[in-house]
């Protein structure tokens, strides 16, 4: 291992930026250090070179692989229209990645990311800082413990603001609710869907160019239903202007003997309800918060926010690159997951019938509508 990991990052100033701290969560890392930065935009280059202390800067980021000698590229902007780009050129320099969500717009585009990773053994994590709070961890162990009985049912719901509500919320922030979903309950093998706008299933015509490099979009309504293991069903909402405050954005796990709550975010905050009727204003329980300590034991972790996330993500990231059988939290093959879950929505909409998973179609399911 080299004595410190060079690092390259790659921001679209006005096109994504640098993602939630992409950029300067290396400041906090010891074994790494960023000596370039790649910018189309001269400005936003030049800031992003004085932000994280980079000796050297590129409009292309082609050029900064080529010349750079880098061991990690971090992949910056939270468009998604370039990620395949991106992670396959950083693959094909033998650089492994940390990058934004959401992965990529594709089934197929993260066919060809995994492919360029495996075949060269390199490493990939996705930004979904919440898979590395500790109190998740601490919720697993209580679902494994049988605390709230045999789970039934997990409940997925993005933002559902009026602007991003249904197939944007899904894009955007339904990645994180999904592998949420998938780090609790398990891989799905189908989804049943149905995407409305304005009151009607999506046709053509409510197709059109999604914000933030998404591809083609629609639906300001999305239902979702997907077969977990074990008879488990999950289920994902989002309905544009629904959202609430204090936010839904998160998952609950709902048991044979209780409810676990899961808010997006870091440190993820998570709420436990022992009450097999689910109804604590009926049934006199209360709901207890679960921290990194244990259940109704205080938090002594300091709020970090998403950059403590992130900070985990890469030194995680690290271990992983000098294990070579282990892979990140949430890897490369979580990051094709919520793609294939997000995918499936639209697909099944299209099709008018539950799809299997993973998808036999792989291109993007609005294209073929």
């Amino acid at each position: 291992m080299p004595a410190k990991y060079r690092v390259g990052v790659i921001g679209r100033t006005g096109k994504g930026d640098y993602g939630h701290g992409v950029d300067t969560v290396w400041k906090e890392i010891d074994r790494a250090h960023v000596v370039a930065v790649a910018d189309e935009n001269e400005s936003g280059r030049l800031k992003a070179k004085e932000r994280v202390g980079a000796s050297a800067a590129y409009a292309d980021y082609r050029e900064m692989l080529d010349k750079e000698k880098l061991d990690i590229v971090a992949v910056g902007p939270r468009w998604l229209d370039q990620h395949r780009d991106m992670v396959v050129a950083a693959a094909e320099h033998g650089c492994h990645v940390y990058m934004e969500k959401p992965f990529c717009r594709t089934p197929a585009e993260a066919d060809e990311i995994v492919s360029a990773l495996e075949m060269r053994h390199l490493k990939l994590a996705v930004a979904h800082q919440t898979r590395w709070s500790p109190p998740i961890e601490v919720a697993r162990r209580e679902i494994q413990k049988g605390t709230i009985g045999r789970v039934l049912e997990v409940r997925a719901r993005g933002k559902e603001d009026s602007r991003r509500g249904g197939g944007e919320d899904l894009w955007v922030l339904g990645s994180h609710a999904l592998d949420l979903m998938r780090a609790f309950a398990g891989d799905p093998s189908s989804c049943y869907a149905t995407v409305f706008q304005n009151g009607h299933p999506v046709t053509k015509a409510d197709v059109s160019e999604g914000n933030e490099g998404i591809g083609p979009l629609a639906g300001d309504t999305i239902h979702a239903t997907y077969a977990l293991p074990q008879g488990v069903a999950g289920y994902f909402s989002s309905v544009r202007g629904a959202g609430t405050n204090p936010s839904r954005f998160g998952i609950q796990i709902f048991g044979s003997g209780g409810v676990l709550e899961v808010l997006s975010g870091h440190p993820a905050e998570c709420w436990l309800l022992q009450d097999p009727a689910w109804s604590p204003g009926r049934s006199g329980k209360s709901w207890v918060k679960v921290s990194s300590g244990g259940v109704g034991q205080p938090e002594t972790l300091p709020a970090t926010g998403l950059h403590g996330g992130n900070v985990l993500a890469v030194n995680d990231l690290l271990d992983c690159i000098e294990k070579p059988d282990q892979q990140p939290r949430c890897s490369m093959y979580d990051g094709r997951w919520t793609v294939e879950m997000i995918s499936a929505v639209f697909d099944s909409q299209r099709l008018q019938r539950t799809v299997t998973l993973p998808l036999e179609n792989r291109q993007g399911p609005l294209t073929l509508i």
